[in-house]
């Protein structure tokens, strides 16, 4: 073959930081050394995979469709190296969850999985849905557990656990002892919602588009516990995962609204990039949740076991 791994590095760090000088410092070479690299490596194939602007070098067409494919054989030479080295451990994991399953379910997922492989070193990103999707489509997580759909072309989705949202309101709320309202009743209630991106804003939404009506927030919040006090607090009602509500419906603290008009279910799911290598890693953390959350018929449903 007339190119190298070296090269392949050389390339997908490049992309990364659209300079020359700055890729070799991130790969301990000097910047001649990784100029001559990708030099060669265009100069094997006849082709050009950036475009030069000044000093930054900007991916082009061809470079974009070679990336995803140079980053996976990339991990996949890893994996092999520490195969023969002896060194079969779990390397490193990325993972990414959108904000109810992060602050309800991930940490102790992950507690689980470090104590079977305390030398992997794992990290956990929160954000909500469409933050998560795009830093997997860069490559930038290698995994990600989001609420939702995911259409994006470059990224395999795998349905885990159904999840159901919920309206909900403070105990002392004018709804709270009927349990249950009309669509024209909460077009008359002042709302508190989630972020225009996040899984559950979006579920909401597509739940409501049906009938022809739309709720304006008063308030728009990026965490379901600042939601979930502001409405405890009385400033309005909120819809979000029944996962997020469960404690405070046990506790009578919050209050549920059944709204038999409204279908607001949707998936949990787990999603990596198509051209993603699945290090053992991987395999092992998705293999562990799927066990864990086995026959929960819904999120607020499952009862992960204590970390020993």
């Amino acid at each position: 073959m007339r190119l190298t791994l070296r090269q392949l590095q050389v390339f997908t760090e490049i992309a990364r930081q659209e300079n020359v000088s700055r890729a070799a410092e991130r790969l301990s070479m000097s910047q001649p050394a990784a100029s001559a690299a990708l030099t060669e490596l265009e100069r094997n194939y006849n082709c050009q995979l950036f475009d030069r602007a000044g000093k930054r070098l900007l991916i082009n067409a061809l470079g974009l469709e070679l990336l995803p494919q140079a980053r996976a054989l990339l991990e996949q030479a890893q994996a092999v190296d520490a195969l023969l080295r002896g060194q079969q451990g779990f390397g490193s994991l990325n993972v990414g969850a959108t904000l109810t399953i992060g602050n309800y379910l991930a940490t102790l997922l992950l507690g689980h999985f470090m104590q079977r492989h305390p030398e992997c070193k794992v990290r956990l990103h929160v954000n909500n849905t469409e933050h998560i999707i795009e830093r997997i489509s860069e490559f930038s997580l290698d995994l990600g557990l989001i609420e939702g759909h995911c259409q994006h072309p470059d990224i395999q989705v795998t349905p885990w656990v159904h999840d159901e949202l919920v309206v909900f309101c403070a105990p002392g709320h004018p709804l709270a002892n009927a349990g249950r309202a009309s669509l024209q009743q909460l077009q008359q209630e002042v709302w508190i919602l989630r972020e225009q991106g996040s899984g559950t804003r979006r579920t909401f939404e597509n739940a409501l588009q049906p009938h022809g009506v739309s709720m304006t927030p008063l308030l728009e919040l990026e965490h379901t516990e600042a939601i979930k006090r502001a409405v405890e607090s009385g400033l309005g009602i909120g819809c979000i995962s029944r996962l997020a509500l469960r404690d405070a419906f046990r506790r009578g603290s919050l209050a549920p609204i059944e709204v038999p008009e409204l279908e607001l279910g949707r998936p949990f799911s787990f999603i990596w990039h198509r051209q993603k290598f699945q290090t053992r890693a991987m395999q092992e953390f998705l293999q562990l949740c799927t066990a864990l959350t086995d026959g929960c018929t819904r999120s607020d449903k499952i009862q992960l076991p204590e970390i020993p």
